[in-house]
C-alpha cells in the first residue's frame, strides 16, 4: 500500500474514529506508531509481511495511548487573535491591529499583528521563527561556552517529531517551537543535543554528561511528556 496523503479514518471502537497515516517501510524491523502534530493523526510506520488489518489490532491495543495524546493536541497553541500562546513559557495574548504598521511586535505579553487577518498566523509564526534563532543562538552560545563543547554549526528548522539533533559533523539542529517552552525546558533540550558532540549515543556516559551540563533534566522530560505535543502542533 502507498502512503496516503490524506489520513484514513480508522475505527478503533463504537465511538473511537482516529485518522491514520501508513508509511510501509521495506527497511523496517518492527511496527511503529508516533503522532504527527501537525495533521493530528497517528503515524504508522508498516513493515513489510504486516498487513494493515494486522496493524489495527495493534492500534486497537494502543487506543488510549493514541486517543490521550491526540486530545492533548487539540490544546494546541493557535495563532489566531485573542488566544493565547507561549512565549519562552510566559503566556503572550494575540491581538490584531489591522491599520498598523510594524508587522508582529510585542508589547505588554501581547502579540501585536498588523495587516490582513488571514496572514496572522503566517505573520506570528515567521517572527516566532526569528525569535527562535535569536534566543536559541544566545543560548546555545552560552551554554556551549560554559562546557567547552563548541558546534560547528546552529539550524533552526521546523520540524514536527523532534526537538533537535546532533550531527557526526557538529551541527546542531533545534526546533524553533523551542522557543515557546520555559528556560528550563530549553536549557535541558540544548544540553542534550550539546552532550551529543562527545558521546553520539545515548549510553550512561552520554547521561552523566547531560546531568553534569543541566539540573533539569528529569523536570524536563516530565514537561515534555505532558506538553511537548501540543507546542509541536502549534500553528
Amino acid at each position: 500500500m502507498p502512503p496516503t496523503q490524506t489520513p484514513d479514518l480508522i475505527q478503533l471502537a463504537p465511538d473511537c474514529h482516529v485518522p491514520v497515516i501508513w508509511k510501509p517501510s521495506s527497511r523496517a524491523r518492527r511496527l511503529s506508531l508516533r503522532i504527527d502534530p501537525r495533521r493530528q493523526a497517528v503515524s504508522v510506520t508498516l513493515p513489510s509481511g504486516l498487513s494493515t488489518a494486522q496493524a489495527v489490532q495493534f492500534l486497537k491495543i494502543q487506543k488510549h495511548w493514541i486517543t490521550k495524546r491526540l486530545t492533548a493536541l487539540q490544546q494546541a497553541p493557535a495563532f489566531l487573535p485573542g488566544r493565547t500562546i507561549p512565549i519562552e513559557g510566559k503566556p503572550h495574548t494575540i491581538v490584531h491591529h489591522p491599520t498598523a504598521r510594524g508587522g508582529v511586535w510585542i508589547e505588554a505579553e501581547q502579540i501585536c499583528v498588523s495587516g490582513a487577518e488571514e496572514f496572522i498566523s503566517r505573520r506570528i509564526t515567521d517572527f516566532l521563527k526569528k525569535h527562535a534563532r535569536q534566543i536559541l543562538g544566545q543560548e546555545l552560545r552560552a551554554q556551549a561556552q560554559m562546557s567547552g563543547l563548541r558546534p560547528t554549526r546552529l539550524d533552526i528548522r521546523d520540524t514536527s517529531s523532534r526537538w533537535g539533533s546532533c550531527s557526526s559533523s557538529g551541527r546542531i539542529m533545534l526546533s524553533w517551537r523551542l522557543v515557546m517552552a520555559p528556560n528550563s525546558i530549553r536549557h535541558y533540550l540544548i544540553a542534550h543535543e550539546l552532550a551529543h558532540l562527545r558521546h553520539m549515543n545515548h549510553a550512561p556516559a552520554f547521561w552523566r554528561l547531560v546531568d553534569q551540563l543541566t539540573p533539569h533534566r528529569h523536570h524536563a522530560e516530565a514537561w515534555l511528556k505532558h506538553h511537548g505535543s501540543a507546542l509541536l502542533g502549534a500553528h
